[in-house]
């Protein structure tokens, strides 16, 4: 149990980490590893009794306040301050998400599986959603009755996957956010959702005379209401595939540096040229032939150069592993006279 903690200034050398940052086993990595069907009770062999987190107040500004990483499995977190990176799962299993505020930030799902089990219900979310390489049509158990306070649009732009259909948008009325009290006042609409208000002044150091030469965390700006920038990002199609750049967080679920530089490949199509070729969904292109290519424009362009028939090496990074295999250039048909 973790519990009335202060945590931050932390991960001031390095990237994709959080102020609490936890791993798990390696047969998360990818379903070959075992069936699919077997992992929620082979996550119980390493995590027989929950971890709980609770209670604690959390800043990482080079990552995520709270980073569950790498199938990081059977956790309760509540009563959670994030005032930053907010909140990371990776894949992993058995995890229930209540009764937290994330500043200005929300919830980066990341990899989840089909069968996760995941609960994250009556929480304040200030933006929506940011997930990375979720391929599951519905995400765990029950992602509902939360509270967005940007617009409708953040709160509907993951109905498709199940989330929220109960939730609700608002002001969540906070007693004084610039004074780090996220209380909510009566007629909140976070409590019709069920949300408990929880103490504000139990976050680490208790003692008077500590407490008094105790640094505390940078408490964030709050924004309420309006449209949040992260839209969605269109893919560019290319050979049955579609591509696009990578977007923030998502280098975390593909194993790479959060400065690292390549084409994301989200959708590809069955018995199209793309599929044919070994290119596959979550596939990281970072150079072809050898050459470097940044994002989806360099890319296009290299690819351009390339004469029909001639053959192809794309260097990828895939199940976060590198890896190169050979693909076959589009022959152009001549036009028929």
């Amino acid at each position: 149990m973790i519990e009335f903690c202060d945590v931050f200034d932390t991960v001031r050398e390095t990237g994709d980490h959080g102020s609490f940052n936890s791993w798990g086993r390696d047969r998360f990595w990818k379903l070959g590893d075992a069936p699919s069907d077997e992992l929620p009770a082979l996550a119980l062999l390493d995590a027989v009794k929950p971890n709980i987190i609770r209670n604690s107040r959390w800043r990482c500004d080079h990552g995520w306040d709270v980073d569950l990483d790498d199938g990081s499995s059977n956790y309760e977190i509540y009563n959670n301050l994030f005032l930053n990176g907010g909140l990371k799962l990776r894949e992993g299993f058995h995890r229930k998400v209540w009764n937290n505020i994330a500043a200005n930030s929300t919830l980066h799902p990341h990899v989840w599986y089909e069968n996760c089990g995941d609960e994250v219900t009556r929480n304040i979310w200030m933006g929506p959603y940011r997930p990375a390489i979720m391929h599951s049509q519905k995400w765990g158990q029950e992602v509902d009755r939360n509270l967005f306070t940007t617009s409708d649009a953040d709160r509907t732009k993951f109905a498709v996957n199940g989330c929220d259909a109960h939730s609700l948008v608002g002001d969540p009325q906070f007693v004084n956010a610039a004074k780090g009290d996220f209380r909510v006042k009566d007629g909140s609409p976070a409590l019709k959702l069920g949300f408990v208000n929880f103490p504000m002044d139990q976050f680490g150091v208790q003692s008077l005379r500590l407490r008094a030469i105790a640094r505390t965390p940078v408490i964030p700006t709050i924004h309420v209401g309006g449209d949040t920038p992260s839209g969605t990002v269109v893919g560019t199609p290319w050979r049955g595939a579609v591509l696009r750049d990578l977007q923030d967080g998502e280098f975390s679920a593909i194993g790479v540096p959060a400065d690292a530089k390549g084409v994301l490949v989200v959708d590809v199509s069955k018995r199209s040229p793309a599929s044919r070729d070994g290119v596959c969904v979550s596939d990281f292109i970072q150079r072809v032939n050898g050459l470097e290519v940044r994002d989806v424009r360099e890319f296009l362009e290299v690819m351009g150069k390339v004469t029909g028939g001639q053959p192809v090496k794309l260097a990828v990074i895939r199940d976060q592993q590198p890896i190169e295999y050979n693909m076959q250039a589009e022959v152009e048909k001549p036009s028929e006279q």
